[in-house]
């Protein structure tokens, strides 16, 4: 008689960590280097924003399962603020429940890919140049380990 093995859904924090990481290794490699939690001027907070060779801005909410799309509405406060805006999900996520304008992502903790493409929305020149001058100034603050200001 075989044994049968029951295994638990991976908990929602381990989720999370998983798609952001995959999510940021699919962005390096599509050579948009990301930084995790970066805070916006309207007090929201990017799980990802990354930046191309030609300034263009991406943010990726990631959703670690259906009821934390369900309790979290608000992404729509993302759009401003970026060129384009992804939702970032595991493999098993039920994506039917997701809403079609945004660009999505699935992603596992090795790797991911983009299952759509965001529609670009691009932003005004003056808002453009203060969001990737805080973008760097963040990346160069905690590439040399100090704690933000």
């Amino acid at each position: 008689m075989s044994e049968i093995v029951l295994t638990a859904a991976p908990a929602r924090p381990e989720v999370t960590s998983a798609v952001t990481r995959g999510a940021a290794r699919l962005l390096l490699a599509l050579d948009w280097p990301p930084l995790m939690e970066v805070g916006l001027p309207n007090g929201r907070r990017a799980d990802l924003m990354a930046v191309s060779r030609k300034g263009e801005l991406i943010i990726v909410e990631v959703k670690s399962g259906p009821e934390d799309f369900r309790t979290d509405g608000k992404w729509p406060e993302y759009a401003p603020w970026c060129d384009r805006f992804y939702f970032a999900v595991a493999p098993e996520f039920p994506r039917h429940i997701l809403p079609p304008e945004p660009g999505l992502i699935v992603a596992d903790a090795f790797d991911g890919a983009v299952v759509r493409e965001a529609a670009a929305t691009p932003l005004a020149p003056a808002r453009r140049r203060a969001l990737i001058l805080g973008f760097g100034r963040l990346a160069a603050v905690r590439a040399a380990g100090l704690p933000p200001t």
